[in-house]
């Protein structure tokens, strides 16, 4: 898939196309800002055409055989598969991630495909009889609808597949509007699905930079039964108050502030391991990135001085190079939040052992960075860092530890590292997170359910239960 073969237009109703009124927005290399694609800007008319077209091919779609949806996401799995190494190419330079980290992204959005190619036969209902004896209960699952899927930027493709796949199983039609700073990769998805044979205005795709509009539009169409967004809390609260408007049904996978607990009884090469991992994936440009470091005093100059030593030896460099193992953050925003991150918690007594700074060089980069000492108090625990960057805060109890980590308004994933697995379940148990990584550094998977509890968001992504989100229950009662 070359930079020429990549679609530049709105994909509705199984056509490429200009917006309504001509608008084009320009997608930027973050390793050096020039820009490399121009894309259709999607309007509030093109919105309302977007949701005509998923809404007149909704019936067939969901009287299609859960065979034949299961088949066409296994054929898109293979083309995904197929083209794999132009589509790493392609997210590598518009995100800006290193190869090897959009390689595995591929790989990882290719198998949502697979894992609800196989999922798509098993939306099964029930049949009871009712305690009194009166009656059968009969519990049919149908498709929701229409959905509006919004994705961000950090992870184009599997953003799309986590959504595009589970709903397409389930028999609902889609309109996504994907980040408007990573368009191609969206819209590069479509054209795999076109190719395998999904049917026009099933998939539907709105790059728009007028995002709050078109999506606002789109939430109070009546034929839009749910929205599922992956992105900030802040936005989420704002989608959440606009589909209250017309009671739409809402999955949110919203902002994380992770936090990653190493117990002094833990294995360190294992510990530092998971955390270059749950640090390091996307340079930290992750919801489920480590983002507060609780070490366990003993142990925790140690832990330091081995993360350091691991971090400072990263190459940094565009994506697209081939040796790169940290790429630039996406855009100039990013890199001035974590330069102010730093600059502050290293103004409140931290100490940095590795980077610390932006490098002397074109492009949206920070050098990977370590920082311990860091004051229970400082803002950089309080805040999404989005970068490369690990601060350090030491503990002595296990109840401290569990405290800390709890001290959140967020919950979407927390790591532990101990070998004392009975002391681990305990700690797993008590942390306020949807997902823990116990003595793993890494909990993204397909066939597991994915979400966070608190203002980390609502609804489950991956596994059967990402399956159910798209599925309505009909309860009739029946005496036969």
């Amino acid at each position: 898939m070359l930079m020429k073969d990549v679609p530049t237009d709105l994909y509705v109703g199984g056509t490429w196309g200009s917006a309504s009124d001509g608008g084009r927005f320009d997608v930027l290399d973050p390793a050096t800002g020039d820009v490399v694609a121009s894309v259709a800007d999607g309007t509030v008319a093109d919105a309302a055409r977007a949701v005509d077209a998923a809404s007149a091919a909704g019936k067939a779609w969901a009287a299609t055989a859960p065979r034949e949806r299961a088949e066409t996401l296994r054929r898109a799995f293979g083309l995904m598969v197929e083209r794999r190494d132009e589509l790493a190419n392609l997210i590598s330079l518009e995100n800006g991630k290193a190869l090897s980290d959009a390689r595995g992204e591929v790989a990882y959005a290719a198998e949502f495909f697979r894992w609800y190619a196989e999922e798509a036969v098993r939306a099964q209902g029930s049949v009871a009889t009712a305690p009194s004896g009166t009656n059968k209960i009969m519990v049919l699952r149908q498709p929701v609808g229409v959905c509006v899927l919004v994705t961000p930027w950090n992870f184009p493709a599997a953003m799309a597949t986590r959504k595009i796949g589970p709903a397409l199983a389930a028999g609902c039609t889609v309109v996504l509007k994907p980040a408007s700073d990573t368009p191609l990769t969206a819209l590069a998805v479509a054209a795999i699905l076109e190719q395998a044979g999904v049917p026009a205005g099933v998939v539907n795709v709105l790059p728009a930079r007028r995002s709050g509009a078109v999506v606002s539009a789109m939430l109070h169409d009546p034929r839009v039964r749910k929205v599922s967004f992956t992105g900030s809390t802040e936005v989420g609260r704002v989608l959440l108050r606009e589909a209250a408007d017309r009671v739409v049904n809402a999955s949110m996978e919203l902002g994380g502030n992770a936090p990653f607990l190493v117990f002094a009884d833990a294995d360190l090469d294992a510990a530092v391991e998971g955390a270059m991992v749950a640090k390091m994936r996307n340079a930290g440009e992750a919801c489920t990135a480590a983002n507060r470091f609780y070490v366990e005093a003993p142990v925790a100059e140690e832990f330091g001085r081995r993360l350091a030593e691991r971090m400072a030896a990263l190459v940094v460099g565009p994506g697209t190079a081939p040796d790169t193992q940290v790429g630039p953050l996406v855009n100039e925003a990013a890199v001035a939040k974590v330069d102010e991150l730093v600059t502050g918690v290293v103004a409140a007594g931290a100490r940095v052992l590795t980077g610390g700074k932006r490098p002397d060089r074109p492009g949206f980069y920070y050098e990977p960075t370590v920082v311990c000492d860091v004051p229970s108090n400082a803002a950089i625990l309080d805040e999404e860092i989005f970068g490369p960057v690990a601060p350090i805060v030491s503990f002595t109890s296990q109840d401290e530890a569990i405290a800390a980590a709890n001290a959140t308004e967020y919950g979407l994933v927390c790591y532990v590292y101990t070998t004392d697995l009975a002391r681990g379940l305990r700690v797993a148990e008590a942390l306020e997170y949807g997902m823990v990584g116990l003595n793993r550094g890494l909990v993204s998977d397909p066939a597991a359910p994915f979400g966070g509890v608190k203002q980390s968001g609502l609804g489950r992504e991956g596994g059967h239960e990402g399956l159910l989100d798209y599925l309505e229950d009909k309860y009739i009662a029946v005496d036969w």
